[in-house]
Order: C-alpha cells, then structure tokens, then sequence
C-alpha cells in the first residue's frame, strides 16, 4: 500500500541526477519483475532523447542496457504507455530489431511528465518467458512516473538553477546572502549590481518579510564602502525621542540621564553605509533633521551646538506607501524626494514561489545544523503544501515554518505533518487543465488510500500505518481529495 509513498519519499530529497535515477530504477525492481530499466530524457525540444540511464536488476552498473528506439519514440511522441508480452510475435514491434537481437519477450515503457511538457520515457523488459507484466504493474509504473516526473523535474530546475546562480554571480561580481533564481530574485541582483558602485541613495520598498535588508547589506557589500561599518536603525523600534538619541547621539546633560556624551548611529556609520528600516515611522521633526543630513552631510547631537560632518550612503526602507503619506502630509515630499533617488519594489513570496523549494532547503539546512539535527531533505508532499501557501508574512514566515518543522519533525525527511496548520489548511491553488494520462495518476492514489482504508476497518491510525504517513496528513489527503463522501459509504 504505501510502496508510492516510500518511492516518493526516497527520490524527492534526491537532487542529483543520476543519483535520483539510480535509486528510482532500484525501487521499481522491488515491485515489477524485470531485468533491465532505463530512464530516457528528453532535450528541451521534447522529441528528441538526449540522456539515458540504465540498470540491471543484478549489475552494478547499467551502461550496457539497450532500449527499443521504435517503442521509445513511439512512448514519446504520442504519450502512450506500451505494454507488451510477446514481443517477438507482435506484428506491432516486427520493425524493432533490438528487441529480437536482445531476446526481449516483455516490455514496459510509460511516458514521464510535468504539467504539458513531455520529459521522457520509464522504460523496463525482461528475457525471461516467466517475468511477465500486467495491467497492474502498468497502473503501478504509470503512477511511479508521475512522481518520478516531479522529482527529476526538480533536480533539473535545480541544477539549471545552481549554474545559473553561479554564472550570474561570476558575471555580476556580486556578494549576497540572497536565496532565489527567479526572473524577479534575478532583477532584484541586477539592480544591486547597478547601484552598488555608486553613491546614490537607496530607497527599498516591499511587503514586510520580504529581506529588504539583505538587498541593502548587498548594497553595502558590493560597493565602495564595503569595508566601512554597515549600521542599521528601525525607526519603528522606538519612541521619537529615544529614536532621535540614537541616531544623532547626545551630549552629557542634554536629557534626564545623559550622563555622558554619545556617538549616535549616524557618526558610527561614517564612511560607510546607514540602513533606515520603517523610515515611513519617522516624526516629522525628525525626517526634518535627516533632511538636513541627506543635504548638507551634517548634523548636531541632542543637546549640542556644534554641526558635525558625516559622509554617509543613506539605504532607506518602508512597507508603506510613501507617495500616499507625501500626499496627506504624513511625510515631508522634500525627504521623499531625497530618499528616493533609485528604488526597488522587493517582490513579495507569492509572486515568486518557485524560490519556494530553494528557500525552503536552504532554511532546513541552516536549522539542521543549528539544532544538531540530522535532516535529509524535504518530501515533494510537503513541497506542494508550501508552494500552495500564500505566505502573507513572506520569506521570513517561511523560515519560521521550516524551523518549527525541523524542530518538531521526528524523521530526516521533513514532511507536510511536521508544519503548521495555516499552511496544511490552505485552499488549494488553481490548476491548469491536466491530461488524462494525470488523472489516471491521480485516481491510482485514490485507489490506494481507499483500498487501505478497506483493509483497516475504516480506521484512520491503522491506515495512516498501513500507508506510512502521519494520520493528520491522511486525513488532510481525504480532504483535498474529496474521499469523504466515498467514505462515508
């Protein structure tokens, strides 16, 4: 019962490729009797095969395993799946001649692939007149592809993505604790890369969570003032009169308790680089005063006479919509104007959500090690969960999700049990169309969970073991599934 459930476990922390092919090949030999399998992929143009992997049931090495073009291309260009016994005597195979100089009598072979993108082939046979397959074992193969499908599509996104990071970082030059390879994470690096040289003021805006702190540390990293301090400052942190201490400082006596003179976060950053997080919280006596720095690069201490020269690189934060403030008089429009010589909008999460699963492992990772905890990977069940999630505290709501799952979880696979509720009970995102080839998949799980409810009496713990999950995911699996009324039955 939970033989799809352990594959999917197995192969979808896998991320490298021939590993994850290797292990794929060895799972299925466990559940259908053949000799050899291969794993065929095709090039982006899809109609091409331009990568095979191959394996023997009892060699350690599959270099040497030979597959049927005909049935290949056959498999391939119509998305059909092919099941044959009697191979030699089937006028439908007389043109594969690998077949006979092989002495093939059975083949398997299933289509593997994402959303409408054909990515290749599952291909099996036997020489043996006892190893035959049936309807069941192509039911079962055809469900192994469509999890094979995700997990070998992820290791290629991953992969691509890795090289791309690499190249864009080697192009760029850059230096960031970013984590992202998305047409938005890939503007957000190019605009660091165009800023940082220079000394124009930064203003960043975006939903909170989204690390605009990162992009303005990277700003700082890649620029002239790298090896000068970076101070950082939440305006919203603190009170006008306490905000207005730290960052101008104050003389001995200028306020009940100023028992000695203080540098403020503005002389500690000379040279270097000033981040100001919620500048939109700023009091306007005290945007009138940061006015004075951005212009005349000076200031005065709280409490004091004297002006003091600071040279200053100014990166500025906000969640709020500053226009709006300029426009009801919240915020000065000559400060505005100051702060906002470049900008950038940080993309929230939600629009960016294949970083998800990049985002995702890197945190699990870093808690892992954090916790002294032995943590694999990540299941693609609870992948789906986090993709499907539209993480309205953004990065910094995911990253909390994955500690309290590694903290929680009790395996070396973190999975869709071991997070938060808010994530498990969202609304399942809209699909596109899918084919009939992943309905079929999809009604195969189905069968399985119905069929293990069957031999459990209809008890949820019994059949959570029988399948190997947790019973709060099987009964988020009915839930999404529509299984309930079948149930009930």
């Amino acid at each position: 019962m939970g033989v799809l459930l352990r594959i999917s476990t197995s192969i979808n922390s896998i991320r490298d490729h021939e590993t994850l092919q290797r292990r794929l090949l060895e799972s299925i030999f466990e559940v259908v009797p053949a000799e050899r399998g291969a794993v065929l992929l095709a090039g982006r143009g899809q109609d091409e095969i331009t990568a095979v992997f191959g394996l023997e049931r009892d060699a350690a090495s599959g270099r040497g395993v030979k597959v049927s073009r005909t049935i290949v291309q056959r498999v391939l260009r119509d998305s059909v799946a092919v099941l044959s016994n009697d191979v030699r005597d089937s006028d439908d195979f007389a043109e594969a001649r690998s077949l006979a100089v092989a002495n093939v009598h059975s083949v398997l072979a299933v289509p593997l692939q994402f959303a409408d993108r054909r990515l290749g082939v599952l291909y099996l046979d036997s020489s043996s007149p006892k190893a035959r397959f049936d309807e069941g074992h192509l039911r079962l193969l055809a469900a192994i592809a469509g999890i094979a499908s995700v997990a070998l599509e992820n290791a290629r996104q991953i992969q691509w993505l890795e090289n791309e990071n690499r190249r864009l970082l080697h192009d760029a030059g850059l230096e960031h604790n970013m984590v992202g390879e998305s047409p938005a994470m890939r503007a957000v690096l190019e605009f660091v890369a165009k800023v940082a040289g220079t000394r124009a003021t930064v203003l960043i805006t975006g939903e909170s969570g989204t690390g605009k702190e990162l992009v303005a540390r990277a700003v700082h990293q890649n620029g002239e003032r790298a090896r000068k301090p970076f101070v950082a400052i939440n305006c919203a942190a603190l009170a006008a009169t306490l905000l207005e201490s730290e960052l101008f400082g104050h003389e001995r006596g200028a306020f009940t308790g100023a028992v000695t003179q203080k540098q403020g976060k503005l002389e500690v950053a000379d040279g270097g680089t000033l981040f100001l997080d919620e500048v939109g919280e700023l009091a306007p006596a005290l945007q009138g005063k940061l006015l004075r720095v951005l212009q005349e690069h000076e200031f005065e201490r709280v409490g004091g006479t004297r002006s003091i020269k600071v040279d200053v690189r100014v990166v500025a934060a906000t969640n709020r919509d500053l226009k709006e403030m300029v426009r009801t008089g919240a915020f000065r429009e000559d400060l505005f104007y100051r702060i906002n010589v470049v900008a950038l909008a940080m993309p929230p999460l939600r629009e960016r959500r294949e970083d998800v699963p990049l985002l995702a492992r890197y945190f699990a990772s870093k808690d892992a090690a954090r916790c002294n905890r032995r943590v694999e990977g990540i299941s693609a069940e609870a992948i789906d969960c986090l993709m499907n999630y539209d993480w309205p505290g953004n990065v910094r709501e995911l990253e909390n999700a994955v500690e309290r799952a590694v903290v929680l979880g009790s395996g070396e696979i973190l999975r869709p049990e071991d997070l938060p509720e808010s994530v498990l009970e969202a609304e399942p995102r809209a699909q596109p169309c899918v084919t009939r080839y992943h309905e079929a998949i999809q009604a195969t799980k189905k069968e399985i969970i119905l069929k293990a409810f069957k031999e459990a009496g209809g008890n949820y713990v019994e059949t959570a073991r029988l399948l190997d999950v947790h019973p709060n995911y099987l009964h988020r699996l009915v839930r999404t599934m529509n299984l309930k009324g079948t149930l009930r039955k």
